[in-house]
């Protein structure tokens, strides 16, 4: 198998959420301090999430993958980063009991696609104030390395696209 379909093959896996040890095995989310964000690939892109409904953030999982795939996978060619924050932020939580989402139910299945994804080096910066305003513990967020708190979602977004991030939206 050439280098090229090893990445193709891992990136259908990523699409379809097979990834093996899909929690748990991380760090508790961190604090990203925002202004040492670099841009350190040619294609960077920010993926703006502020809705909560399951289809469209399917389809911007699915939209990533085909992002990656055109640089087959490589997170040396291309970075890419979810910011979420309003609704957005429930497709990170480990449950959703006392937040606005609670009889929405935790889906799994996505945040599956995500981690999936997140093997080609794919984040998630999650923003602390919708957490505040909400009222609900940072603590009810999955425990992964590969997600962030920042103070901030929509500075976030600015932040990025000011150091050359482009942005996407998905709807």
């Amino acid at each position: 198998m050439g280098l090229t379909s090893r990445r193709n093959f891992l990136g259908t896996l990523a699409l379809t959420g097979a990834a093996i040890g899909v929690s748990g095995a991380s760090a508790n989310p961190g604090k990203l301090n925002i202004s040492t964000v670099k841009k350190d690939t040619d294609v960077a892109c920010l993926y703006h999430c502020d809705f909560g409904d399951p289809q469209r953030f399917g389809q911007l999982l699915t939209n990533i993958s085909n992002h990656l795939s055109v640089y087959e996978f490589d997170p040396f060619k291309v970075k890419i980063v979810i910011v979420a924050h309003g609704a957005g932020i429930k497709f990170f939580l480990n449950d959703l009991a006392d937040t606005p989402w609670e009889k929405d139910g935790v889906q799994d299945d996505l945040y599956k696609r995500f981690v999936g994804l997140t093997k080609f080096g794919v984040e998630a910066y999650l923003c602390e104030i919708t957490y505040s305003r909400n009222k609900i513990e940072l603590a009810k967020t999955r425990a992964d390395a590969f997600l962030k708190f920042v103070p901030s979602g929509v500075a976030t977004v600015a932040e990025l696209q000011g150091k050359g991030y482009a942005y996407l939206k998905v709807g």
